[in-house]
């Protein structure tokens, strides 16, 4: 079923709402962790993003869907608590990483570990269900696209511990 009545159908309204519910919970569990790090939510974004590669300050901005000089306050704080440095890029030396420290890699880690609200659910899910939920969210959310710009990871404002 296609057109303009496929976006108020019962199931197409149900659904949206579950993925609303799922989303509002992960972003409460997400923003707890953070706090339990001393970290804002903004903060233990950019913290998880950098963990998995450096990255120059534009293309972090680019990621959250931000201003730079949002990322560089966000950089300078994390900087100023010894989990993040900013190093010259090895490709173009005018250019400045953000990198995570060991610290900062070890805060990463114990934020990921403890994000453990989806696990549950989906541990009482076979393989194949997990293999075709993660498909149906791939196609939701464009295929070839990249995850971390796909979900919403923008930064809602840095209070700036």
């Amino acid at each position: 079923m296609t057109g303009p009545n496929t976006r108020t159908d019962s199931l197409t309204l149900e659904v949206v709402e579950l993925i609303g519910a799922v989303v509002a919970r992960y972003h409460e569990e997400y923003e707890q962790a953070a706090g339990r790090h001393a970290l804002t939510g903004a903060q233990a974004r950019v913290l998880g993003l950098l963990s998995l590669e450096p990255l120059p300050m534009r293309q972090l901005a680019q990621k959250l869907k931000c201003e730079p000089s949002n990322v560089t306050g966000i950089i300078d704080r994390l900087e100023a608590r010894g989990l993040v440095e900013r190093r010259p890029d090895p490709a173009d030396r005018r250019v400045k990483l953000a990198a995570p420290t060991e610290e900062g890699l070890r805060t990463a880690r114990s934020l990921r570990e403890s994000l453990d609200f989806a696990r549950r659910p989906l541990a009482g899910l076979s393989q194949d269900e997990r293999v075709s939920l993660r498909d149906m969210l791939r196609r939701m959310v464009g295929a070839g696209g990249d995850v971390a710009d796909a979900v919403n990871v923008g930064t809602d404002g840095d209070s700036g511990v």
